[in-house]
């Protein structure tokens, strides 16, 4: 479905969910999980990777699920190359390459992936794009070997441990 939205309209508003995306990277990566919230509808559906059934079915539920698999970790997320398309005044999809590197030793585990992030999103009442739903599918991922020791990460609040 396309829009009749005028150009420069349908442009600013693909421009504003790619800050959307950007946001959603740094926050996650930077452990800012309240910012992080703010990222995502009420009623965010998200599907992990090749699961059928969604693993979280509100943007709380998420964050929480984001939050307890990447707490102790250092990770880096990339998006890259989105296809964006806008679907109404209020709503738009995307797919979005992706490569995030997670190094966890408190858990053992390190690994690099590559795949997408299919997402649709809708324009709320504050005037805010926000994610209502997310799968990630992956291409790949390949295990790393774990740091050796606590992953020091440094941080718009300062150096810390990771967690």
């Amino acid at each position: 479905m396309t829009t009749t939205l005028d150009p420069v309209t349908r442009l600013t508003q693909i421009e504003a969910i790619k800050q959307l995306k950007a946001r959603y990277f740094r926050l996650m990566d930077t452990k800012q999980w309240t910012e992080y919230r703010d990222v995502f509808t009420d009623d965010l559906v998200f599907q992990f990777e090749t699961q059928d059934t969604a693993t979280a079915t509100n943007g709380d539920e998420f964050v929480a699920f984001v939050s307890g698999r990447l707490g102790t970790a250092l990770s880096a997320h990339h998006g890259h190359m989105p296809e964006i398309e806008i679907t109404s005044e209020t709503t738009a999809t995307g797919i979005w390459a992706m490569f995030d590197w997670v190094d966890d030793p408190d858990n053992g585990r390190a690994f690099q992936g590559f795949g997408h992030y299919h997402e649709e999103y809708r324009l709320c009442t504050d005037g805010k794009w926000r994610i209502a739903k997310l799968r990630l599918s992956r291409l790949r991922v390949d295990p790393v070997q774990p740091s050796a020791g606590p992953v020091q990460t440094r941080t718009p609040a300062g150096t810390h441990r990771a967690g």
